[in-house]
């Protein structure tokens, strides 16, 4: 008995209790499962059984695992929702939880082994498409590209929905043909539930197709919601609009899409039917872009947001260098009904235009409990009116997180392509410059974490910083670390750092860097010198991250799964509302880790409350 309120004190001090601005009691929200998942070690000798707390369990919820029916744990779980376990071959796993000392009769999650699972991470099987020919005669294939996820039955697991990238896709400012983009759905078994074939009407490339899944109906299953046109033929096989319409131009520029009808369409995400389908809202043809051959005119962003503080909001964002529109869309299950439209080529709002980044970040950054559209140099309040703007223009990379251990602000770090302002971090309430580095370079690269326990707060650097900065812009080290993604991997309350097929561990004591995942031995990584994953995200399992990987060949998905131990338990992240809305938009444009809506790092202190957590 002396041992059992052992563990009860012991949970408590490890877990973090969610308590964000929003109203979580009318907060419209995925349901999730406990999403258990049996994977064994890179080593082989060993299997980790991984599954969620969730923050509508309580502190003193303790959890059973069993093999085949038999206990595997002496004591009730209370700490770490991970177990470590010899590795016998080809069994069911299955989690129970124990309220007030009372194991559940159902089964809270189950999970089979295979005798033969790879070690180190989950294989999905792809069904490659097809490849093609243009109409100048040139071949292409496929490869898997972005992903997202969003529970697509009501099971309260996650679906994969991923998008094919044909070998001859183009940036804007470059002609050509392309072939078809594509998009599939996975059960993580491997079941495909449906493919789309977004049609010759839609350009293939990094800026032109940004698709958001998510439930915004609040039926329990989620909806994916992209720009589509003639010929987009939808998981069903039916064509939306004139199947024949061509619109690519085929002399001069070939391969442009200069005219024609654009449409916005909701597919069901559980079988790919077209829901609805309305016309995208601002048209090409509705004034001016900046250029005549579809550049700037076809640079596209999208999210999800909560803008009324209870339902989900489609935003669909259309130009940011110079004209820039974002139109806010609602969907009730039966009609898409527009909430709001800002367009920076109205009369006012002219300076708003030419601000955006190839990303964008939503959260609730004034506190009053709706979200906010942090846009770049720009930020978007909740009724589609402008909130701040510091006039510094384009950037490529930016990150929207608690930055202050103490504090419940919100704050932005943003790089500048206008070899003026450099990098900043600004406060995400109001826009206010905290520090600046000016800089006479095109800040191509910025990246931000709390990488480093010995140093306060969140690191920040990027192409241009001269090494890893803090939140006084002071230059704590000159390592060499990357500039790409972050990750909860290893355990402990620092991040670490993936690029490409690696994930590194900054060390404080050397100044370098070590390397704690390999993945590049059957693995390719997308979007060129960009070196994204399908997707990073806390898919399954413990609070810890998946990485979602293709093999060169793009005939498998691996989510590769951390076998690392850690002495914490928290709820899922993808119950903070600002990290799951980071999760649908991390596949648009540049690609951008998953942030939460608070600080979460090695400086946490027990009984601080910060915002959207507290450490107790």
């Amino acid at each position: 008995m002396r041992t059992y309120i052992l563990l009860i004190i012991q949970a408590i001090c490890l877990t973090i209790i969610a308590q964000p601005r929003y109203d979580l009691k009318h907060l419209q929200r995925e349901k999730l499962g406990r999403g258990v998942v049996v994977c064994p070690t890179l080593q082989g000798d060993s299997v980790i059984v991984s599954w969620r707390y969730l923050d509508d369990d309580n502190q003193t919820t303790a959890f059973n695992v069993y093999r085949e029916g038999k206990l595997q744990n002496k004591l009730p779980i209370l700490g770490a929702t991970f177990l470590k376990l010899p590795h016998e071959g080809n069994a069911t796993y299955e989690v129970r939880t124990l309220d007030n000392g009372k194991e559940s009769h159902r089964k809270d999650g189950s999970f089979t082994l295979k005798a033969d699972a790879p070690k180190g991470y989950l294989s999905i099987p792809l069904d490659i498409p097809q490849g093609g020919t243009t109409p100048d005669g040139r071949r292409y294939g496929y490869s898997a590209n972005d992903a997202s996820v969003g529970d697509v039955d009501g099971d309260g697991e996650y679906e994969i929905i991923l998008k094919w990238d044909p070998s001859n896709s183009h940036d804007n400012a470059h002609d050509g043909y392309t072939g078809n983009v594509l998009f599939d759905c996975y059960k993580l078994d491997g079941t495909r539930l449906w493919r789309i074939d977004l049609g010759r009407n839609i350009r293939a490339g990094a800026h032109y197709t940004q698709f958001m899944v998510y439930d915004l109906d609040g039926d329990g299953k989620a909806e994916v919601v992209m720009k589509t046109s003639d010929g987009t033929v939808d998981g069903k096989g039916r064509v939306i609009g004139d199947a024949e319409a061509d619109y690519r131009t085929h002399t001069g520029r070939l391969g442009r899409i200069l005219s024609g009808n654009e449409y916005l369409t909701v597919f069901s995400g559980q079988t790919g039917e077209n829901l609805c389908t309305v016309d995208y809202v601002p048209g090409l043809n509705t004034g001016n872009w900046g250029d005549n051959y579809g550049n700037r005119s076809e640079r596209y962003l999208a999210c999800v947001a909560y803008l009324d503080g209870q339902h989900p909001s489609v935003v669909m964002c259309r130009g940011y260098y110079e004209r820039t529109t974002l139109t806010a869309w609602d969907w009730d299950g039966k009609q898409l009904k527009q909430r709001w439209a800002f367009d920076s080529q109205n009369q006012g709002t002219r300076f708003w235009g030419g601000q955006g980044n190839h990303n964008l970040r939503v959260a609730d950054v004034d506190g009053d409990g709706r979200d906010e559209i942090v846009y770049g140099s720009m930020c978007m309040d909740d009724n589609g009116q402008g909130l701040w703007n510091t006039h510094m223009g384009h950037g490529d990379a930016m990150h929207l997180m608690g930055f202050f251990p103490d504090s419940d602000l919100l704050q932005v770090w943003d790089v500048h392509e206008n070899r003026r302002d450099g990098s900043t971090l600004v406060q995400a309430a109001t826009g206010e410059v905290i520090f600046q580095i000016p800089s006479n370079a095109d800040v191509g690269r910025g990246m931000a974490a709390d990488i480093d326990p010995t140093n306060y707060g969140v690191e920040m650097w990027s192409s241009a910083s001269g090494g890893i900065v803090n939140t006084k812009g002071e230059v704590v080290s000159r390592a060499r670390v990357s500039t790409n993604f972050a990750i909860w991997w290893t355990g402990d309350l620092n991040r670490e750092l993936l690029d490409g097929a690696r994930i590194t561990k900054y060390n404080p004591e050397t100044k370098q860097v070590d390397i704690v995942l390999d993945m590049s031995l059957e693995c390719s990584f997308n979007n060129g010198s960009k070196s994204n994953p399908c997707l990073e995200a806390d898919l399954i399992g413990d609070w810890r991250e998946e990485v979602i990987v293709r093999t060169r060949r793009s005939d498998e998905l691996r989510i590769y799964i951390t076998d690392y131990t850690t002495p914490y338990r928290f709820y899922t992240l993808m119950q903070d509302i600002p990290y799951r809305l980071s999760v649908a938009t991390q596949n648009v444009a540049y690609n951008q880790p998953s942030e939460l809506g608070c600080y979460f790092g090695s400086d946490m202190k027990k009984g601080t409350t910060f915002r959207g957590w507290t450490f107790e």
